[in-house]
């Protein structure tokens, strides 16, 4: 395992010299934590200049990031429209460590350093000495509460642990059910560690319905998760160094001012943060004028031509995932892999990448479910060489209908092999601009292809509802994850948005949430008959990198015949830096930028280390 770590690494080390692009990510690692490399690159910035503190203005980041204001928005982060503000919720209610895509290091955050205890114990040792903002101390309890939550949630890492318990006050013993790769990212990175002050009675009372022999197929784990789910706390309890002043929350804007009993209090450069609420269209123009420091919205290649031309930088970082043509199952002939393939031959993905995105998206080449610049390390050559990528072919589309017994109306619009005329509707989140660019073009296309396809944006927060409950026809979702084993990927293709995977890896369907209705035990050609589900649970488990591959190797096969969703494009950051309030950034082709902006987003982390501060110091 070592030996191929080692290997893995260096062609990333190669590939990112030679050509200053993101090289691929080093497959996952286990054992001890290694020290983040920032401090090097934090001596080699610019020495803060001392000035005199009554002329010193407060120093700014200022990000943007969506959220709801209260009434809607609230401090119970653990459930929907809970004001963690995603990737910098690392700043207040921080992991136990970051991953560097590069070469495979863990970077201490509330963790101080893992190892294998044994094969089925994985042993985290915690930071000490750290005060959360309301003046009690972090220890192995706030840890073993934050994931008794996750429990009464129904988190996927409950699929892979089956305990968490206190060597000591700053040691905690997560107990595996069975070896996994995949399971430190799950404990380290994936969950977020939350106040015991806060959120303690009700992990006390689930531990409590365990002990009685309770699960969550009985009434009093649903009641005690429908009262969590209604739980407003007044206040949010923050670890990291930055805490959101309820008083300051506008439907503009909102401010995080730093906590000075932090652990990190000394080391993050910036005074306060001011983050601005609002989707494309409304981040936009703070971008154009400079009041934005840094956002990961999709902007359109007009907008960021505009960017460019006012000297802003442009981060082009991975982030492993994409926009997806969903189907709903139900639906004739959605059920047909056939009809499935004849669409993803139909639509050219790279036009509707270009038009999305510009540079910053490609069309996927593996159509297996995760990302392209994975296939190398999780997938034998055999197997990527041999997957079909469905290259744009009209001739060979219609040829496959045809084959199905479908015909063309008078008009040129398709018949299915019922004589229904093939006319459906194609919802996105509206607020999404590179998404809707993406799901208009593809609709245009199937038109003139003669499937007739209306395109309707739909409010973001309620299209993911729609979705769920299966009130659509064609839908524009996220395939993929920014995780560095493509098991997480798959999971999300395979039960995000899908009840035949309700109760496993973040499925939340149920009659009532269909989603797209997708089976996951399936036959097919290339594979044989299979469970996908049983499959993708298999590709996580045990020790051995090689038994993984040849797992993935069954996946890809299958989801590339069978084809669940299409994926449109791997998305790439096109992330604008217009650097008025931030400087000290990381230069181009530093293998930070590996990282996904989302999963491990290298902003959080050069803010964390201290490496960006104002930009006039």
């Amino acid at each position: 395992m070592k030996r191929l770590l080692f290997g893995l690494l260096l062609v990333a080390v190669l590939v990112l010299s030679a050509c200053g692009a993101p090289a691929q990510p080093a497959a996952p690692s286990g054992g001890e934590a290694a020290a983040p490399a920032a401090p090097a690159a934090q001596e080699a910035a610019a020495p803060v200049a001392e000035a005199p503190a009554a002329e010193a203005a407060p120093s700014e980041f200022h990000p943007a990031w969506p959220y709801s204001p209260p009434p809607t928005g609230h401090f119970n982060t653990y459930v929907t429209n809970g004001m963690s503000l995603s990737i910098y919720q690392m700043l207040m209610e921080p992991s136990l460590f970051m991953y560097m895509w590069a070469d495979g290091s863990w970077m201490p955050v509330a963790g101080e350093s893992w190892e294998w205890a044994d094969d089925t114990t994985l042993r985290v040792k915690l930071i000490q000495g750290a005060m959360w903002s309301d003046g009690h101390e972090f220890t192995s309890q706030d840890v073993i509460d934050s994931f008794s939550i996750a429990r009464l949630m129904n988190r996927a890492v409950w699929q892979f642990i089956n305990d968490v318990q206190a060597v000591d006050d700053y040691t905690v013993d997560f107990i595996l059910n069975e070896p996994s790769t995949t399971v430190p990212r799950r404990v380290l990175r994936e969950e977020a560690i939350h106040s015991s002050t806060v959120y303690g009675e009700y992990a006390q009372r689930l531990r409590d319905l365990i002990a009685a022999g309770k699960t969550n197929a009985d009434d009093e784990w649903k009641n005690l998760l429908q009262e969590f789910n209604e739980f407003r706390p007044e206040d949010m309890v923050v670890l990291g160094p930055y805490k959101i002043d309820p008083a300051s929350i506008t439907e503009s804007q909102m401010i995080l001012n730093k906590v000075e009993t932090s652990y990190w209090a000394d080391t993050v450069q910036f005074d306060r943060m001011i983050n601005y609420n609002g989707e494309t269209p409304t981040v936009t123009p703070l971008v154009l004028s400079g009041d934005v420091d840094y956002a990961t919205h999709g902007f359109p290649p007009a907008t960021e031509r505009e960017f460019i031309n006012l000297g802003y930088r442009i981060i082009r970082a991975p982030v492993y995932s994409g926009p997806a043509l969903y189907f709903n199952h139900t639906i004739h002939p959605f059920e047909m892999k056939e009809f499935r393939q004849a669409l993803a031959y139909a639509v050219n993905r790279d036009e509707a990448a270009f038009i999305s995105l510009g540079e910053s998206a490609k069309r996927l080449l593996c159509m297996c479910g995760f990302s392209d610049n994975m296939t190398s390390l999780w997938l034998s050559e055999g197997v990527r060489s041999g997957l079909n990528p469905y290259d744009h072919d009209t001739a060979k589309a219609e040829e496959i209908l045809t084959g199905l017994g479908f015909t063309r109306d008078s008009d040129g619009v398709w018949k299915d092999d019922t004589g229904a005329r093939m006319e459906f509707e194609l919802t996105v989140p509206a607020e999404f601009a590179d998404w809707s660019a993406a799901a208009e073009n593809t609709a245009e296309q199937l038109t003139v292809f003669g499937i007739k396809t209306a395109f309707r944006g739909v409010n973001f927060q309620q299209h993911p509802i729609d979705v769920n409950e299966g009130k659509f026809q064609l839908a524009l979702r996220g395939w993929g994850a920014g995780n560095p084993h493509p098991s997480f990927s798959l999971e999300t293709d395979l039960s995000l948005h899908n009840a035949a995977a309700s109760g496993v890896g973040g499925g939340t369907g149920s009659i009532e949430n269909p989603g797209m209705s997708f089976g996951l035990q399936v036959s097919t050609d290339s594979v044989g008959d299979v469970d996908l589900w049983a499959l993708v649970k298999q590709s996580g488990s045990g020790g051995d990198a090689a038994a993984q591959v040849e797992v993935l190797d069954t996946i890809a096969q299958a989801y590339n015949e069978l084809l669940p969703q299409i994926p449109i494009y791997e998305r790439y950051g096109n992330n604008p830096v217009p650097s008025r309030f931030a400087a000290g950034w990381l230069p181009e082709g530093d293998p930070i930028y590996i990282n996904s902006p989302y999963a491990d987003s290298f902003v959080t982390i050069q803010i964390l280390t201290g490496q960006l501060h104002g930009a006039g110091e």
